[in-house]
């Protein structure tokens, strides 16, 4: 597959004299270029903030990395129609996000939330960048709006255990991965643990991430391989950084550049409420050793650092 040679990720400006940001149709970048040119609003400069951190930390802690191939976008979706590229995180309201990616798409007026969770995950319902050729893919990352959204990446994690290996609904996928994480690391498994894989602890559950052959027999799974592996953000030019802390106030500002009338991101179920998660992840941490949480830090450290996350305070790192 033919590497890329991406447009730049330092130049936000060098696209405005393209034919889609010359007014011809509203634009989302165009939209936060003019905000970022006009008076100081609070929000805004929020943003321009985070893009300028994001910046700094990747120029600070990254080396040279490798050219990235169209398949390293799969997770950056495409909505042609109001220029925009959204790179999706699993466990950071990317479910919802796709929601109203669908509901911006269809024809007729729709509820984001009358949409079903599958529906929205259906292979195929969005298209990919990684669907497209080089010179495709480039114009697009030149003229089209990038936003992701992030989360603390333990809290992140904890909720990825907690949905995928705790959950009733979650059958097939604790006996595609909870069997081979009983197998290899419980010792004298009951035949019903080895079956199902329906009863991993959350202790094993880290140490199958932290396991070498983990990452040597395939990639993580998505909902817990790091953020900045999944959506490259020291590669591509993210214009906007929302966050899961502060989820309602972001979307609402992505909304606003795209300029929907009407549309309005679906309000999280109150689980999914920072606070919830916060203690969700600090309960579940409390019983792994130091020794085991000064590991994990240091394989999702890169998503601290990058997203201006501090250190949990529930950690004992020394």
């Amino acid at each position: 597959m033919t590497p890329l040679s991406l447009c730049s990720t330092e130049s936000e400006n060098g696209a405005l004299g393209s034919g889609w940001l010359s007014g011809k149709r509203r634009n989302a970048l165009q939209m936060l270029y003019n905000l970022d040119q006009g008076p100081s609003l609070a929000l805004a400069e929020v943003h321009r903030q985070r893009r300028n951190l994001l910046r700094h930390a990747c120029s600070h802690h990254t080396r040279r990395q490798r050219l990235l191939q169209p398949e390293d976008l799969r997770h950056v979706l495409v909505d042609d129609t109001h220029g925009l590229l959204y790179c999706y995180i699993p466990k950071v309201a990317c479910t919802n996000w796709k929601r109203v990616l669908l509901a911006m798409s269809s024809l007729t007026s729709q509820d984001p939330q009358a949409i079903p969770a599958h529906e929205a995950h259906a292979p195929g319902r969005l298209p990919s960048l990684a669907d497209f050729s080089p010179t495709e893919i480039n114009w697009r990352l030149r003229d089209y709006l990038a936003f992701l959204f992030v989360r603390e990446p333990f809290e992140r994690l904890a909720s990825a255990y907690q949905n995928k290996f705790k959950r009733p609904y979650s059958a097939a996928f604790q006996r595609h991965y909870g069997t081979r994480i009983v197998r290899r690391l419980r010792p004298h498994p009951h035949p019903d643990a080895l079956a199902r894989g329906h009863d991993v602890r959350f202790a094993e559950f880290l140490a199958y991430l932290l396991d070498p052959r983990t990452r040597r027999n395939e990639p993580f799974n998505e909902h817990w391989e790091r953020a900045h592996a999944l959506c490259h953000p020291c590669r591509l030019r993210y214009d906007v950084v929302g966050k899961f802390e502060t989820l309602a106030e972001d979307a609402a500002f992505v909304l606003g550049l795209v300029g929907v009338p009407g549309l309005h991101f679906p309000a999280p179920p109150p689980r999914a409420k920072a606070a919830t998660t916060h203690h969700q992840a600090m309960r579940l941490f409390q019983d792994i050793s130091p020794f085991y949480q000064r590991r994990l830090f240091d394989l999702y450290k890169m998503d601290f650092l990058l997203f201006n996350y501090s250190t949990p305070s529930y950690l004992r790192l020394h």
